[in-house]
């Protein structure tokens, strides 16, 4: 008689692990005609914390230039802990670079539009992710690298 371990994906928590806003340039940028230069670095980590229980923080940097001067530097790291139990460990591993960060991404987002607005500049509104293909993307880099290329 074989068990099966039943399929267990749930949130414990949800929490801002870290943020900062710079506006290093204010405030003469706020006497220029704004037509910003926007870059978004993105970044996901997972953890084990114990057995069944992980780790996520997705980190988000959005630098926004004027010409030269930055204008904003916003970082916000939104973390949780979940509960995945049952799974394969390629399910794991997908488990934990898309739905992890899926569950997040939404704060990290909102806190980030929340601080530039507060911060006297226009909305940031950052674009959704694509995390499956982010994460596909990842796993296709990696066959590449284990596998020699040949060429003819």
């Amino acid at each position: 008689m074989s068990e099966q371990a039943e399929k267990h994906f749930s949130i414990q928590k949800i929490y801002t692990r870290n943020i900062s806003f710079e506006a290093p340039n204010s405030p003469e940028m706020f006497t220029q005609e704004f037509q910003p230069q926007l870059d978004v670095d993105l970044n996901v980590e997972t953890s084990n914390l114990e057995e069944g229980v992980y780790h996520a923080v997705v980190r988000v940097t959005a630098t926004t230039k004027v010409g030269e001067k930055t204008a904003f530097l916003c970082e916000v790291e939104q973390a949780g802990i979940f509960t995945i139990t049952g799974f394969g460990e390629d399910e794991l591993g997908y488990l934990l670079a898309t739905q992890c960060p899926n569950a997040l991404f939404p704060y990290a987002r909102e806190a980030i539009s929340e601080m530039v607005t507060r911060g006297g500049f226009p909305q940031l509104l950052l674009e959704p992710v694509n995390f499956d293909a982010m994460y596909a993307n990842h796993l296709q880099q990696q066959g590449n690298a284990a596998a020699p290329e040949t060429q003819q």
